[in-house]
């Protein structure tokens, strides 16, 4: 019997509370019935949480839910500094020595018992809930994104900010401040310089383990022509050919996403020096921003979806991989889209 990965234990974790899709949910009911371990695993959380079947559910009022997610948004911002209080206010608190050093040791070990104890029941759903608030965030940065596109595209006769590739042209310096559009992600860089995105931090992903949003002076925004460096953009917006340069996608189209996994960590002289070979793991990894769980990805209408497997539309077209791009073939950064339906959003 194999054990099973993180990715397979937080599948059955989401079937269990009923979180999962139709597909995830077949997908789960199969890991169950054929791994023992999977088995186990849906039994102990059932069990664990049949008490909650005996309460009455009611539904969450809109109002609420608003305010609570509004709430944890501003709770997020000054966390820190609460925190920061916190620790200074105890490291300040006098040291009182008790006598009744057993009496005192008991006592300990049964508040330390009670906290492994809670700690075993809650962390499970903790980290579920904190992926699911990280996932939110993203989706409102994409969201005020999208705000400063249609204010571009309004001073821009309903352009697009997008960098049109031309075949063989590279797209993937992030980075390069050369007056050649040789990085796709100066199409966000516009919506910065041109003041329509206020807050550079928005294109960090906060979902990402190392995405912490780095601060650069935003007074030498005039002088730059892309981002400093790739660490500063964490999504990977579309490229488009320069034959579609100038027609409006439509509402289902994708205009970006969190960042591309293949191309992800990669030193930029790979790209048009060294090819780089895929093979299934890149084709089917999901983005590094959310933990490989999925992808936020914003649409042309302004939508933000949460897709978990690349794929989107009826023909399932892969949104990180032009369709030549199979399982063997090499890539060097300077690929485009040879039709206007196929979405391929990078680096």
């Amino acid at each position: 019997m194999s054990s099973l990965n993180n990715e397979q234990k937080q599948l059955v974790f989401d079937y269990c509370l009923g979180l999962t899709s139709e597909k995830e949910s077949a997908e789960a009911e199969a890991l169950i019935s054929s791994n023992e371990e999977a088995a186990q695993i849906h039994s102990k959380i059932l069990s664990a949480i049949a008490p909650l079947d005996s309460l009455e559910m009611q539904s969450c009022p809109d109002e609420l839910a608003e305010s609570t997610i509004s709430r944890l948004n501003s709770a997020a911002d000054s966390s820190q500094f609460r925190l920061q209080q916190l620790l200074a206010a105890e490291q300040g608190r006098p040291v009182i020595h008790k006598v009744h050093f057993w009496h005192n040791l008991t006592e300990m070990a049964a508040v330390a018992a009670a906290i492994i104890l809670v700690a075993g029941v809650l962390i499970p759903p903790l980290s579920f809930a904190r992926q699911k608030y990280w996932q939110n965030r993203c989706e409102m940065q994409l969201s005020n994104i999208f705000q400063g596109i249609q204010q571009y595209r309004a001073d821009n006769d309903d352009k697009l900010p997008l960098v049109t590739a031309a075949p063989g042209t590279p797209w993937n310096r992030v980075g390069y401040q050369g007056s050649e559009d040789y990085s796709n992600t100066r199409s966000l860089w516009r919506l910065v310089k041109g003041g329509y995105v206020k807050n550079p931090a928005d294109f960090v992903c906060k979902g990402r383990s190392q995405g912490r949003a780095l601060q650069f002076d935003i007074s030498q925004v005039q002088s730059f022509n892309d981002f400093p460096a790739r660490r500063y953009v964490t999504y990977s917006p579309r490229i488009v050919c320069i034959k579609f340069q100038g027609k409006c996608m439509t509402s289902g189209e994708p205009l970006m996403a969190d960042s591309n996994p293949i191309f992800e960590n990669l030193p930029e002289k790979l790209f048009g020096e060294i090819k780089l070979r895929l093979n299934n793991k890149l084709l089917t990894i999901n983005s590094l921003n959310h933990n490989g769980r999925g992808q936020n990805t914003l649409f042309g209408d302004g939508t933000v979806r949460f897709i978990k497997d690349r794929h989107i539309g009826i023909a399932a077209d892969d949104i990180f991989t032009l369709e030549e791009m199979t399982n063997g073939c090499e890539v060097n950064g300077c690929e485009v889209p040879s039709r206007e339906t196929d979405a391929f959003l990078a680096p």
